[in-house]
């Protein structure tokens, strides 16, 4: 970790498909935490789906809900001593990078492409993919490419955290034994 930063706090980031719900509920039960989905928080907070989000209101809308998502967890609105899951454009937005680095250990999870289709699916509940679509049917062999582009457009925001692990072959047991190995004794 970087400096004398407090990890009490946890936060995953990456692309989607990559593993933070599934490693992060795992990592905040072995560490006895809360864990907390920023996705799932909007929904709740808002009563509308994320996909339903960016149908009516549009990818800037969203973007807004999510940055005050991350305002109220960086303030303890949420609670201390968390494990959260941002979603995958969270730390697009360099304030919301800096907010969440200041908050406490961030740790970006990568997957290969194949990796990232194998978990997420066809994309179909993933709106970002339909904005990213551009309305085009999606065809065989469309997804690739654009999660590709997607994860280039991204890379220096998710190479901007504290650790990073590559979950492409790699059981939710063993993520979690790397990320506690990372954070040693400062959680």
């Amino acid at each position: 970790m970087t400096g004398n930063k407090s990890a009490r706090n946890v936060v995953l980031t990456g692309f989607m498909g990559a593993g933070k719900t599934v490693v992060g509920k795992r990592l905040a039960a072995t560490l006895g935490r809360k864990f907390l989905d920023l996705d799932e928080t909007i929904v709740k907070e808002t009563g509308v789906e994320i996909k339903d989000i960016f149908r009516t209101k549009g990818e800037a809308y969203f973007r807004e809900l999510e940055a005050g998502a991350i305002v109220k967890l960086t303030k303890g609105e949420y609670g201390i001593g968390i494990v959260a899951a941002t979603g995958g454009g969270a730390v697009i937005r360099p304030s919301n990078r800096k907010a969440l680095r200041a908050w406490g250990a961030v740790i970006c999870l990568r997957a290969s492409v194949d990796e990232i289709i194998k978990r997420a699916g066809s994309g179909d509940e993933r709106p970002l993919l339909d904005i990213a679509a551009q309305g085009k049917k999606r065809e065989k062999g469309f997804l690739p490419p654009l999660i590709e582009r997607l994860l280039k457009e991204r890379d220096m925001a998710y190479k901007d955290c504290d650790f990073a692990l590559d979950t492409t072959e790699m059981s939710v047991k063993d993520a979690v034994e790397k990320i506690k190995s990372f954070l040693g004794n400062s959680v």
